[in-house]
């Protein structure tokens, strides 16, 4: 009656893009901002570095790389072209002695800063998958209740979450991931889903279940088969039990004879057979 979700990679399509460059400075450049945070960000294969990469384009000779470091939770920092660049969080500029400012544009933050001085900050935004919003809508008129987890900024998770219109939790928890970090949590849930196409080989190895398109549309279609399919287990469980206690009661009183045995045996197996192939039928979930 959960369900919670990662949000890059999960809700969100994970390719995240550019969309404000502000330097700090007059003197600096958008471009020789971005140029320096896409160096600094050189080695690091973390969704918002490549989209850094991808945006500042061809970077210049000058600015070669070397004692790269990626700081989990907060960023990078490198030495670019003889200078000590720092790219990453409020908590990096924090960490470093800086103030970054409050920053009000919806998206992933990247502060910039260079010898110890703050140079500004580029935001990074990433869309929500086209079937997002359905999914859940799907989930919340199954009586499911929908939370969304992210390690970016509040501003931006309430923005993505108000898209998307999510919920609170219940009590049964299903987990729904894509990457490597995930795995831990899918493999702890009652019931861990991994996305197939983008999904890492460790959140894949320990998912329950794993949605091979993608689509996270597809999770309420498995439970809605998954749901149909118990019902037809208790009904023929408690069909074949009936018909069973009531042929032993009337052979016990001499009514019954080898014919109602045999439907008894044969005929109820045929009978559960018959409604179990109703699972087939997946058109009207």
């Amino acid at each position: 009656d959960r369900v919670v979700f990662d949000k890059t990679g999960t809700l969100t399509r994970g390719t995240f893009s550019v969309t404000a460059v502000r330097p700090a400075q007059p003197e600096l450049s958008g471009q020789a901002l971005l140029q320096l945070a896409a160096a600094a960000e050189r080695f690091s294969d973390h969704p918002v570095s490549q989209s850094l990469r991808r945006a500042a384009g061809q970077l210049p000779e000058t600015l070669v790389t070397t004692d790269a470091r990626e700081l989990a939770g907060h960023g990078v920092t490198a030495q670019v072209g003889g200078r000590a660049v720092a790219a990453g969080n409020a908590k990096l500029m924090a960490a470093l002695g800086l103030t970054a400012p409050a920053v009000d544009e919806i998206g992933t933050v990247v502060h910039v800063a260079a010898d110890g001085a703050y140079l500004g900050y580029i935001v990074i935004s990433d869309e929500p998958k086209s079937g997002a919003r359905e999914a859940i809508a799907r989930l919340r008129a199954d009586g499911v209740r929908v939370v969304m987890l992210t390690g970016d900024r509040k501003r931006t998770a309430d923005a993505v979450a108000e898209e998307l219109g999510e919920g609170a939790p219940g009590k049964y928890l299903a987990f729904v991931g894509d990457g490597i970090n995930d795995a831990p949590v899918l493999a702890r849930a009652d019931l861990g889903t991994a996305m197939g196409g983008i999904g890492s080989d460790a959140a894949i190895e320990a998912a329950d279940i794993v949605l091979m398109d993608d689509d996270p549309r597809k999770l309420s279609l498995a439970m809605r088969i998954s749901r149909k399919t118990m019902r037809l287990v208790w009904q023929n469980i408690v069909f074949a039990l009936a018909v069973k206690a009531v042929c032993l009661v009337l052979g016990a009183l001499g009514i019954a004879n080898m014919w109602v045995a045999i439907f008894a045996d044969v005929g109820v197996m045929v009978l559960c057979v018959l409604n179990a192939a109703r699972a087939l039928d997946t058109k009207r979930l």
